[in-house]
This record gives C-alpha cells, sequence and structure tokens, in this order.
C-alpha cells in the first residue's frame, strides 16, 4: 500500500471520529440537558405538592402540567380529559353541550371566533370578536382555554351570565341558557332563482346536506337556477376532510389545499376528484371576521382557481392544523388525548392562512339599513286616476307579518342582497357572451 493510500485512509478514519464523537456528545449534551429540566420539574411538583396554600391530588396537577405545556406553545393546543375527549368525540358528529361559539384565547382573554347559528350563544347576540371577560363571578384573565371551557359547560338548561366586551362599547352581561346544541350544518333557500347555500359548520354531515341541497334546488320545477351563493360567514370551521369535500362539490380538477408541517418533506396535499355538481354556474362566497379554518380553506381555493367570486370582510386568519392525539390512562379504559398543532394551511397558490386570512375579492361591509318612511306616490295614488285599483291594500305590517323568517333577514342583508345582485349580473353577462 503507497504513502497517499495511507494518507487518505488516516484523514477518513479521523474525519469519522470526529464527526461520531461530536454526535455523540452532542446527543449526550443534549439528554443532560433534558434531564436537568426533568428534574427541575420534579422539584417543582415535589413543593407545590406539599406547599400550596390548598391540597391538590397528583392527577390534577399532572394534568394542569401538560395543558400549560401544550396551551403554552399556542392558543389551539390543549390537553383533554376524559370528559372533554368524549365531548370532543359529539362535537364532530354535530351535537354537543354547551353555549355554542368557537373561542381561542388572545391577551389572557376568550376571544369569540364565531357563534354557531341556532345556538343559544348565536340567540343572545354574541358576535364574533367579541371577548368574554368574565363567567359567572369568575374573571378570564389568567385562566388556560380548557379551564374557561370547563366554566361554560354545564348542564341543559342551567344559566350562566358572561360578560362581553365590545370594541367601542362599554362592557355588558348576557344571561344564556345552556342547552344541547344540534348543528344543523347545512341550510338552503332560492331567491328569485338564485340558490343559497348556508354552511354553519364544518362536521360530519356538512357534504351530505350540501349535496341534498343542490339536489333539491336543482329538482325544483318552479325555478331555473342561474347560480348560487354559499355563504360562510361567521362559520367557525371544523373538519379538514369536509372542507376538502364540500370544495370539491364546486371544482372540476386541481389542488385544493395543502399542509405544511415542521420537516419541509412532510407535505400533504389534497385535490378535486368529483365533477362539480353545480354545472359551472355563476358561484359567490360570502365571508366575514368569524369564518376561520375550514371556510377559509374553502373560500381561498375556489377563489384560487377563479371558480367564485369572495365578498364580504377579511376572514379570521386561523389556517394550522391540529392534530388528535389519543392517550390512555395506565390500568384504564378511560382514553384522554392531547391537540397538537402540527402544520400550516397554503391555499393552492402557496399563500399561508395562518394570522392572514382571505381577502375578498370585493369588499363588502354589513353596513346598516336606516328607514326613513319617506311616502312614494305614483299614478294610481292621484285622485280619481283610471284603472285605480278600489281593493284596500294590505298595510305594511300585514305583509311583513306574511314574510319567512329568512325573507325578513334577507331584507336587512346588505351583504346577501349585494352577492345575489353580483350572481345576476354575472348570469346576465355569461348570456350576453352566448
Amino acid at each position: 500500500m503507497n504513502l497517499i493510500s495511507l494518507k487518505v485512509i488516516y484523514t477518513t478514519f479521523i474525519y469519522t471520529f470526529i464527526i461520531t464523537f461530536s454526535f455523540s456528545s452532542y446527543a449526550s449534551n443534549n439528554d443532560e440537558e433534558k434531564y436537568k429540566y426533568l428534574d427541575l420539574f420534579g422539584q417543582v411538583f415535589d413543593r407545590v405538592r406539599s406547599s400550596y396554600v390548598e391540597e391538590v391530588s397528583d392527577q390534577e396537577l399532572i394534568e394542569k402540567a401538560i395543558d400549560g405545556m401544550l396551551s403554552g406553545l399556542d392558543p389551539h393546543s390543549g390537553y383533554m380529559n376524559e370528559e372533554i375527549w368524549k365531548e370532543m368525540q359529539m362535537d364532530t358528529k354535530g351535537k354537543f353541550g354547551g353555549l355554542g361559539i368557537e373561542i381561542t384565547m388572545e391577551e389572557g382573554f376568550v376571544k369569540v371566533i364565531a357563534p354557531i347559528e341556532d345556538t343559544p350563544a348565536y340567540d343572545a347576540g354574541i358576535l364574533a370578536g367579541d371577548f368574554i371577560i368574565q363567567i359567572d363571578d369568575t374573571p378570564v384573565f389568567g385562566l388556560t382555554l380548557n379551564e374557561a371551557v370547563e366554566l361554560m359547560r354545564g348542564e341543559r338548561g342551567a344559566p350562566i351570565v358572561i360578560t362581553i366586551s365590545r370594541e367601542n362599547t362599554e362592557p355588558f352581561e348576557v344571561k344564556i341558557i345552556r342547552d344541547y346544541i344540534n348543528i344543523r350544518s347545512v341550510k338552503s333557500e332560492i331567491v328569485d332563482d338564485v340558490g343559497y347555500l348556508r354552511i354553519t359548520s364544518f362536521n360530519e354531515q356538512t357534504e351530505k346536506g350540501l349535496v341534498d341541497s343542490i339536489k333539491n334546488i336543482q329538482s325544483n320545477p318552479d325555478n331555473n337556477i342561474i347560480g348560487y351563493v354559499l355563504d360562510v360567514r361567521s362559520n367557525p370551521g371544523g373538519l379538514l376532510t369536509q372542507a376538502v369535500k364540500v370544495t370539491d362539490i364546486f371544482l372540476e380538477r386541481g389542488e385544493i389545499v395543502s399542509t405544511r408541517g415542521r420537516d419541509k418533506k412532510d407535505i400533504k396535499r389534497y385535490r378535486a376528484k368529483k365533477a362539480d355538481r353545480t354545472n359551472g354556474k355563476p358561484l359567490v362566497v360570502l365571508i366575514d371576521g368569524g369564518s376561520a379554518s375550514a371556510s377559509e380553506i374553502v373560500a381561498g381555493a375556489l377563489q384560487d382557481h377563479r371558480r367564485a367570486i369572495i365578498i364580504g370582510t377579511q376572514s379570521f386568519g386561523k389556517g394550522s392544523v391540529q392534530t388528535i392525539i389519543p392517550f390512555q390512562v395506565s390500568n384504564s379504559d378511560d382514553l384522554t388525548g392531547i391537540r397538537l398543532t402540527t402544520a400550516r394551511y397554503y391555499t393552492p397558490s402557496g399563500k399561508s392562512i395562518q394570522g392572514k386570512g382571505i381577502t375578498p375579492d370585493m369588499i363588502i361591509e354589513q353596513g346598516e339599513f336606516e328607514s326613513y318612511n319617506f311616502k312614494t306616490f305614483s299614478e294610481s295614488d292621484l285622485k280619481d286616476s283610471l284603472d285605480k285599483n278600489n281593493e284596500t291594500s294590505k298595510n305594511e305590517n300585514e305583509i311583513k307579518e306574511e314574510l319567512s323568517e329568512f325573507e325578513k333577514r334577507l331584507a336587512i342583508d346588505y351583504q346577501l342582497q349585494r352577492a345575489i345582485d353580483l350572481i345576476r349580473g354575472v348570469s346576465l353577462y355569461r348570456e350576453t357572451l352566448e
């Protein structure tokens, strides 16, 4: 063996030894650091257990420690004990008990992402963006999200008083009666040949409910549907799988959303697989500050594919993915779990939703209607007018009483009215091109 070969072997050996030693040293130092803080945790645990002003069970201390570790990372990660775990299973099926609000933590207070339609909180006038600063006699500041949720849960029929802080308004109290919440996630109406589709949440019933609603609208022989309005305002989101399936209902092909985790290779893409069930009819999507998570996935995908015009106001900006991971307590059949943020959502064009939300193509505030009660006149109002209808016309109050609940809401829903007008305009424009 010549001298050059010996030098190469020697150099390679030294290089390999240095890398191996460095890695072992790093791993050793890393383990040492970890065990040092685990020892600190043990010391704090023992001190709290022996010296806290009130006796606290080991289980409670450990559960609070786990929840603190998770909730300290971001507002959406957290620990679920046996009770919360069971209720979470009911949530995704569309039936659970409580007030009917999707919440998060912000600046130490509970912030309402959105009230769920037809729930006690919605009926009580709770709005997206409200802050809950007190629950009965307990101030919220300093509580974890799980602790606040626990305070708001209770028996059906039991009252609760929450104190609300709302922009440009003095804090005020709202009394709400807890109830079982059966979510009808999809509602539909027909407004002058425009199909109106309202999604209040994304649970296991949503795709089927939406497909059935579209079929019912299309099968109505008295209507010639010219387009659709998809309303996801104040929709706090829900299941990712349902958001993908709902979007697929309106797309022929293409990416719907991608999720990206900590590892750059950890990317998952979801694509449209079925035909557009609305036959390419004009589509307008309504969003607002209470549209979050799954709602933003739908709006973002339809916007990027130019399948829909998005109108309303900026959405919430909740673009992170939570993975539910179950754990079984040793020597027990009870399941607990953690909700851990593992990825972020990205629209088909690669835009992150997190902290940014979806910007509408047309920003339209809800606005307020004012009635000035000005009397308008026509030819038939003139004295002795020809062909004047002598029948007594119904007064305005009688007409209002005959309106359905949806028609009463439509009469004051400025955003929805503009959405319907936009559908008519797009439909008319398409006819001129044919």
